[in-house]
């Protein structure tokens, strides 16, 4: 009887677990989701803002590592 409580109690362990990592990747993939959209959208800006203003295809490379160099040091 003890046994079978203890196997129980762990059992209802187990399913609470499996609902809490289910509720996080459920999270994640709505972020994922989320971050794919804003590529997305990216994507979309910079070949806009490419056909308007040509010179940005070229200095756009140089900006984003100023950036990324700026972020580093913060």
């Amino acid at each position: 009887m003890k046994e079978e409580r203890e196997l129980s109690e762990k059992i209802n362990l187990l399913e609470k677990e499996i609902q809490t990592l289910v509720s996080e990747i459920q999270r994640l993939d709505a972020a994922v989701s989320e971050v794919e959209d804003v590529k997305l959208e990216l994507k979309g800006i910079k070949l806009f803002l490419g056909r308007k203003h040509p010179d940005l295809k070229d200095q756009l490379p140089e900006i984003v590592r100023k950036l990324k160099a700026d972020k580093l040091q913060d």
